[in-house]
């Protein structure tokens, strides 16, 4: 996978300081939706990435917890990143839908995780299953999102 352009990308900018902020705005204003959480890439590698989202008034609800929509974007952010890190190059996918519980309060910065399984990259459905952790490290959002994995034509 050492020459997934997408872990290229990520790999030429570690080498700057302040590289993964600086990745994580630059990913982010090629999918602009995702600069509303301003999102900062923590991991991506092979068959997982995390997102880390600070916990700010912008990305708040009425009750001062961070708002699971946006929870939501971080997930879907860090689901769509592991799979570009991580597809064949034969291969391409497509979200198919997401299914998520909150089993707790966001109440701290929130940590999505991404992963699938080494070996997981199959054409037909692909459930990633997709955590969201406060700064303790308790599971605030769960689920998964399936993706629709084809060959390529």
């Amino acid at each position: 996978m050492a020459d997934n352009y997408l872990l290229k990308i990520y790999k030429k900018f570690l080498k700057f300081p302040f590289g993964r902020k600086l990745f994580s705005w630059y990913s982010a204003r090629r999918a602009p939706y995702f600069s509303t959480i301003s999102p900062l890439v923590t991991e991506l590698r092979p068959d997982r990435c995390e997102v880390l989202i600070k916990k700010r008034k912008i990305t708040q609800n009425h009750i001062g917890t961070v708002h699971v929509i946006a929870i939501c974007n971080g997930l879907e952010m860090a689901m769509g990143f592991m799979s570009e890190a991580s597809i064949p190059k034969n291969l391409r996918w497509i979200p198919k839908g997401m299914e998520v519980k909150y089993p707790a309060k966001a109440d701290t910065d929130i940590k999505c995780v991404a992963e699938v399984p080494k070996g997981a990259w199959k054409p037909g459905d692909l459930p990633v299953i997709v955590k969201a952790y406060d700064q303790q490290g308790k599971v605030v959002v769960e689920g998964t999102i399936t993706i629709w994995v084809s060959e390529k034509r």
